[in-house]
């Protein structure tokens, strides 16, 4: 049993946020975390629909809640906070990852820290009222070469590939382990790894996964 699910498990012990979202609510914050990806990443689709599709203006192409609250576009606050969460969420839940599932995630860490770095200079520039080269708005570094719009779309789908890629490899792992939380035994008392190898071992040849960890709860 880790320190971690040890921790979780001792009454009246503090659990930290880390220790949180890779244990006992690791499948609860992972999912929240890829919902508001995945409803940021369709906002910015439905931006590029308007422009090419729709043929809006580009100020006027906000996106969906842009259109209701365009502050909620046009603020480089909001957009740069938006790209702190994405990043302190592969931070923290990098932890749980192993494996092909870890070197995916870490990919798109790395690919966040410049998309978060890019925003920082954005928000700079608002902030202090002066834009890189003389430009009218707020500008980063790649886009004296890409319009803003298409630049973040592209930031974001690249982002979103190895992300989605390391979830699939963690949750449809072939031995069921993702879905297990840290610390938890199987009915022998094993660990969920050890119970699931033995299992696949006594499995017949042509069974290619084992789903018994799957089932194992976490104790309230």
């Amino acid at each position: 049993m880790t320190a971690m699910a040890i921790a979780e498990r001792r009454p009246g012990t503090k659990i930290g946020l880390t220790s949180r979202v890779n244990g006992a609510g690791h499948l609860k914050a992972l999912t929240i975390y890829l919902m508001v990806v995945a409803a940021h990443w369709v906002e910015h689709g439905v931006q590029a629909i308007q422009i090419y599709v729709l043929g809006m203006p580009r100020p006027q192409s906000l996106g969906l809640i842009g259109q209701i609250w365009p502050f909620l576009f046009t603020s480089e606050l909001l957009h740069w906070a938006y790209a702190a969460f994405m990043l302190a969420g592969l931070v923290l839940m990098r932890h749980s990852f192993t494996g092909s599932a870890r070197r995916w995630w870490n990919l798109a860490l790395w690919i966040q820290v410049w998309h978060f770095f890019e925003h920082l200079i954005l928000l700079v520039q608002w902030w202090a009222g002066v834009n890189l080269a003389g430009r009218p708005v707020p500008t980063s570094v790649i886009q004296l070469v890409l319009p803003r719009v298409e630049l973040h779309l592209i930031y974001n789908m690249i982002v979103l590939i190895p992300l989605l890629v390391a979830v699939s490899l963690h949750w449809f792992s072939r031995d069921g382990g993702a879905l297990a939380e840290p610390g938890d035994t199987a009915p022998d008392g094993t660990a969920p790894q050890d119970h699931a190898e033995r299992h696949a071992e006594a499995a017949p040849a042509t069974e290619t996964r084992c789903t018994c960890a799957a089932r194992f709860a976490v104790p309230d």
